[in-house]
């Protein structure tokens, strides 16, 4: 404890934060006994118990995952005291101040420790002050060890971490730190323990593991590499945008008895959760608990992490918080989404009436929750749309964004073209059964790839590393028990506590791997239909308002022609710049066309507007404003002005007059027109489609590239 009151002399004058509070600080310890004797003495010192908490091995998942989150957004807490429980897979962000009280037989620890709090998105330099004893033979070794590390650390930058393991060993640093204690008062050891340090730190040893490793990385097939990369890439443009998110929780928060500061733009802070949100957590929730507060909330990943101020909470779906007012909201206004709704689609030219079904469909493992209940793993609201002739198709990812509530008056006009008897059959069958041979198994098939892949890596690490804590306990129990038999007895531990040491983690080396095979075992659950609504194109609402006169068959004809030629002549265009594109205007993902960029697992999201040539105006729809703002770099608004017919219909609420734009590459007659970064802002929540000028937006245009 004198040591580590010594320490407090060198920590730099920040100390505090902006608001008074001083900063956090984490000591990492090797056993248990320590970490107790060290909490206790420092919660006696502070006079305040609640300041210090632990993380060590004993602790389930849940727990651990409390105290990260209470060290990150409990004022109260200052002091984490943790073992190597901590060392890997936890964030200790908030805290840059760390102690290792004492130090590991392996040094590449050291740097797993420092990894905790020396993380992408840290604002403060992070300090580390690891304790040595001074004037022993074995402290001098380890002094010479941290100071070559250092020296190489300067030379060859933080990846000499990364092979710090094979370069030199938890074992070979033991044997060394004995040898030292055994002879190190004899000048000749010393020098040949020195020597042997500066061999395996090697400055060109170092740079061929270094090397070595950097092929091991890189030896995945260049085609997975690929497919990865656009999986990748197609799950940020699917992302909804943070203003959704912020907009929902604030106002279900709210409802549910909580209050919401903001304390700075767009970051927020809650004093207390209601004890219906955390009841429901200790229900559904699976990883880190909900708090009783949070000293700050984001839903914007640039906001997690602010200069001179406190790290927030990210907010996204998968938070507990966020999670545990979802599921109370759901359960209370279930009854809803069953009774049904009618949307009108402003955007949809078409006349024909639709029903669309929400679906949750969930894949589970052989684990059970709290409530003995299969674990889920993922989940996905699906959706099902049916035409009047039963054919069935997906909906697309959200395509309620796009519609909206019909008002009273919109509906007595629409409402005798509702009575319709198809809308009385068994929809809902012909809805799941499409789901189960459709969006079932491919839900299914991602969430298999994703999970074998996963857990075969967790199990050969988790094997590596506990079969060596093992074999290393085995071999300490046997030189104990050795020495014991000579009479020579080990005051800090004996060759029974070291054996049950070893007994202990092959136990936990069985439960582990059982719980993995658990979550290897995945299978689907059955879809269950939530809800469902009728879908109005708008341009049956423009028939029946007077609108539109020219015959209908004559009018769904010519919108094919249209939709045909604007997607064959963007394609055309993509193939002459040596893109690969792919037509997915059919699956409602928010654009029309994906073009792979060669070899770079890149690609571009182009959404396709086609109209008359003397049309004034264009509607984009909100998932295609948010596809836009979620891959701004990579999404283009492509722009076709398709050439009239005899047979084209007449005035039309979607056409537009000729522009006059610099760019338009000719493709059978149409001119295309590639506009980048169109959209600037999301549009307002109850929005579901803007209409644009089109000159503007062509006043904008590039030349396609």
């Amino acid at each position: 404890m004198q040591a580590l009151a010594q320490v407090s002399t060198h920590i730099p004058n920040n100390i505090f934060d902006a608001q008074g509070a001083r900063h956090k600080l984490v000591i990492f310890t090797e056993h248990r006994d320590t970490l107790n004797y060290l909490t206790d003495r420092i919660r006696t010192l502070l006079g305040r118990p609640e300041a210090v908490i632990n993380i060590h091995g004993s602790m389930g998942i849940e727990e651990r995952k409390k105290a990260e989150e209470s060290l990150k957004q409990d004022k109260n807490v200052q002091i984490l005291v943790t073992t190597d429980a901590a060392g890997e897979g936890i964030n200790l962000q908030r805290a840059h101040l760390m102690v290792n009280y004492d130090l590991p037989w392996n040094p590449n620890r050291i740097e797993q420790r420092f990894g905790r709090i020396h993380r992408i998105g840290q604002t403060e330099v992070c300090h580390l002050w690891n304790m040595v004893a001074e004037e022993t033979r074995e402290g001098d070794v380890y002094l010479a060890l941290l100071r070559k590390l250092e020296a190489e650390r300067e030379a060859l930058g933080g990846s000499v971490f990364d092979v710090l393991g094979k370069a030199i060993g938890g074992a070979e640093l033991r044997r060394l730190l004995i040898e030292a204690i055994r002879y190190g008062d004899r000048p000749e050891v010393r020098a040949r323990l020195s020597q042997q340090v500066e061999r395996a730190l090697d400055t060109e040893r170092l740079k061929e593991l270094i090397e070595e490793k950097a092929l091991a990385h890189d030896s995945m097939d260049s085609s997975r590499l690929r497919k990865i990369r656009e999986d990748m890439e197609r799950a940020e443009a699917r992302g909804l945008q943070p203003h959704f998110i912020a907009s929902f929780f604030l106002e279900a928060f709210k409802l549910l008895g909580g209050s919401v500061q903001e304390r700075e733009p767009k970051r927020y802070e809650i004093k207390h959760v209601p004890a219906v949100i955390r009841n429901r957590d200790r229900l559904i929730g699976l990883g880190e608990p909900v708090l009783i507060g949070y000293e700050r909330l984001c839903f914007e990943k640039d906001l997690i992490s602010i200069p001179g101020k406190p790290l927030a909470s990210f907010v996204c779906p998968g938070h507990p918080l966020l999670d545990a007012t979802t599921d109370i909201i759901l359960e209370r206004y279930r009854n809803l989404l069953k009774q049904g709704s009618v949307f009108l689609n402003e955007s949809d030219p078409g006349e024909d009436v639709r029903a669309l079904f929400y679906i949750d469909h969930s894949v589970a493992d052989a684990r059970t929750d709290k409530r003995g209940e299969r674990r889920v793993i993922s989940r996905q609201i699906q959706f099902v749309e049916i035409d009047a002739q039963g054919r069935t198709r997906n909906a697309g990812y959200a395509p309620y964004l796009d519609y909206r509530p019909m008002t009273k008056e919109e509906l007595s006009v629409v409402g005798p073209s509702l009575d319709q008897r198809w809308l009385h059959e068994d929809l809902e069958s012909l809805a799941t059964s499409y789901a189960i041979t459709k969006l079932v198994p491919r839900h299914f098939k991602e969430v298999e790839d994703r999970n074998k892949e996963r857990v075969t890596k967790t199990i050969a690490a988790v094997k590596e590393r506990l079969t060596k804590e093992i074999a290393y306990w085995d071999h300490r129990a046997e030189e104990l028990k050795a020495q014991e038999l000579a009479g020579r007895v080990n005051a800090r531990i004996n060759s029974a506590k070291a054996s049950a040491r070893a007994d202990e983690l092959q136990a936990r080396l069985q439960n582990r791997l059982l719980e993995l095979e658990n979550e290897k075992q995945i299978s689907p659950l059955p879809p269950v239909v939530k809800g469902g609504a009728l879908v109005v194109p708008g341009g049956l609402l423009a028939r029946l308002k007077g609108r539109r006169d020219d015959v209908p068959d004559l009018f769904a004809r010519e919108t094919k022609r249209v939709e045909k030629a604007v997607i064959e002549a963007v394609m055309e265009l993509e193939r002459s710049l040596n893109y690969y594109p792919r037509d997915v205007s059919q699956d409602n993902c928010g654009y029309d066309i994906e073009s792979a960029v060669p070899d770079s697992g890149k690609l571009r999201f182009i959404e396709v507007k086609g109209r008359f040539q003397g049309t004034k105006t264009v509607t984009v729809a909100k998932n295609e404003i948010l596809t836009a703002l979620n891959k701004p770099d990579d999404f283009i608004l492509a722009i076709v002005l398709v050439p009239p017919t005899e047979e084209t219909p007449g005035v039309d609420p979607w056409q537009i007059s000729d522009p006059a734009a610099k760019y338009g590459t000719a493709r059978d007659g149409c001119r295309v027109y590639y506009v980048r970064r169109p959209f600037t802002r999301e549009p307002d929540f109850g929005v579901t489609s803007v209409n644009y000028e089109l000159k503007e937006l062509l006043a904008s245009a590039e030349v396609p590239a």
